[in-house]
C-alpha cells in the first residue's frame, strides 16, 4: 500500500480505549499514533494492547491542539458523526494522512474540527464506541487502497486469486558507453608509460 496514516485521539480519558486503537493502528499498518490534550496513562493502556504497539510506532504526545505537528504534506482528517460529514463508504482516503477521533462521551472540539481537511463519519444511528470507530475507518482504509480482489457480483468470495505481484529483474547499468579515454598530456603514450 502506497503512502502512510497516523491515527489519534483528541482528550480521550480513558487509556485502555486507547491502547485498543494504538494495538488496531498497529494491526493496520500505521506510521504513528498520537494524543492531543489526553488523559493517556500508557501503563494502563497497555492492558489493552497487546501488540505493545508504542515500542512499534512512534507515539506523540500532544498537550494542546495548537501544540500539534504532524508530517509535511500530511493531511488531517477527523472522525465525526454530524450532518455535513462525509459518509465513510463516499469518501477517498488521502494517501498521507492522520485521523484524529474525538473523545468518550463528547466530540472533536471546534478547533480540531477547525484543523480538519477533511471530516467523515461512520453511518450510524448513533454513536459508537472510539476504539470500534478508529478500526472500521482503518479497515476501510485498508479495503479501498489495497490490492484486494474486487467484489463478485454473487454472494461469496472471488472465484480467481488475486495474482500474485512480479517484481522485475534486476536492472544492470553499463557504464561503458559514458567512458573515455583519458586525455593523454604530453610526455605520456597510450599505454600510460612516460616517454
Amino acid at each position: 500500500m502506497r503512502g502512510y496514516f497516523g491515527v489519534g485521539v483528541e482528550r480521550i480519558s480513558k487509556s485502555m480505549n486507547a491502547g485498543a486503537i494504538f494495538r488496531t493502528a498497529h494491526a493496520f499498518g500505521a506510521s504513528f499514533v498520537f494524543t492531543v490534550a489526553a488523559q493517556y496513562k500508557r501503563q494502563k493502556g497497555t492492558l489493552a494492547d497487546t501488540s505493545n504497539a508504542l515500542e512499534h510506532l512512534p507515539y506523540y504526545q500532544f498537550p494542546t491542539i495548537d501544540e500539534m505537528l504532524l508530517p509535511q504534506g500530511c493531511r488531517l482528517v477527523g472522525v465525526e458523526l454530524t450532518d455535513d460529514a462525509i459518509d465513510l463508504p463516499s469518501f477517498r482516503h488521502p494517501s498521507q494522512c492522520a485521523y484524529v477521533l474525538g473523545p468518550e462521551r463528547g466530540n472533536l472540539s471546534d478547533e480540531m474540527v477547525e484543523r480538519c481537511e477533511f471530516v467523515l463519519k461512520i453511518p450510524t444511528s448513533f454513536c459508537i464506541n472510539v476504539s470500534l470507530a478508529a478500526g472500521l475507518v482503518m479497515y476501510d482504509r485498508a479495503l479501498s487502497m489495497g490490492k484486494f480482489a474486487e467484489r463478485p457480483v454473487r454472494a461469496g468470495g472471488p472465484h480467481m486469486e488475486v495474482p500474485e505481484h512480479k517484481h522485475g529483474g534486476p536492472v544492470l547499468r553499463r557504464l561503458d558507453k559514458f567512458r573515455q579515454d583519458p586525455p593523454l598530456g604530453e610526455g605520456f603514450d597510450p599505454d600510460g608509460h612516460n616517454r
